[in-house]
């Protein structure tokens, strides 16, 4: 039971990947058969897998044809980039009149743009890049102590490393601007200006993801 077990959250958290990685994109039709092939593995973990990411909203079960990979909803790019915003800016209010918070903040935040900038100039790919960006954002809201508004967060990162994946697909050339905009925003944080801050990590994240700026407020 327990080799079961494992066989099927190692296809569970593989084909997961693959979805927020994106090289399961939306839409996608796949079968048990082409990931158990792929893993090397029989069926009925796989089975399992799907079942689980049915259940989590990540795909659809169609008898006798395969799983369908849910598309990224209408309106849920604009939810999560609101969400993101409340919480981040949120965070970065808490640290910036405390020189000391802050400062733990921009050295957190500079170590990872090291990485960002040295995944660019080795041709990483948008997965990898994807991951770190979510990082960096995690780190923001960390930093500001709330323990419930950080599991909130994080029931985001998931959606937000998807949504990331989708926007590189689509235009693999903006990883460049996102690096260049993180050390903006970096910069800020470092002056203590929660509301320069507010305004370019807003328009930021309308970028990457394509939303106008006629924002819900």
């Amino acid at each position: 039971m327990s080799k079961l077990y494992s066989a099927a959250e190692s296809a569970y958290r593989e084909v997961k990947e693959l979805i927020l990685s994106g090289a399961l994109p939306g839409g996608e039709l796949i079968s048990e058969g082409e990931i158990a092939s792929r893993m090397g593995s029989s069926r009925t973990p796989v089975r399992e897998a799907f079942l689980r990411l049915e259940a989590e909203g990540w795909m659809r079960l169609y008898p006798k044809r395969g799983a369908l990979i849910v598309p990224i909803a209408d309106g849920e790019a604009e939810h999560v980039v609101d969400a993101r915003l409340l919480v981040e800016v949120h965070a970065v209010e808490a640290v910036a009149s405390n020189p000391r918070a802050r400062d733990a903040l921009v050295a957190a935040l500079r170590e990872n743009l090291v990485r960002q900038r040295e995944l660019v100039s080795t041709g990483g790919d948008a997965p990898q890049f994807s991951a770190l960006d979510a990082d960096f954002h995690r780190t923001l809201v960390r930093a500001g102590g709330n323990p419930l508004l950080e599991t909130f967060y994080d029931g985001l990162r998931e959606r937000q490393r998807r949504m990331t994946a989708s926007s590189l697909a689509r235009d693999p050339e903006q990883i460049t601007k996102i690096v260049e905009d993180h050390s903006r925003l970096t910069d800020l944080i470092a002056a203590g200006d929660a509301a320069g801050f507010a305004a370019a990590v807003r328009r930021h994240m309308r970028e990457v993801h394509a939303l106008g700026e006629g924002s819900r407020r």
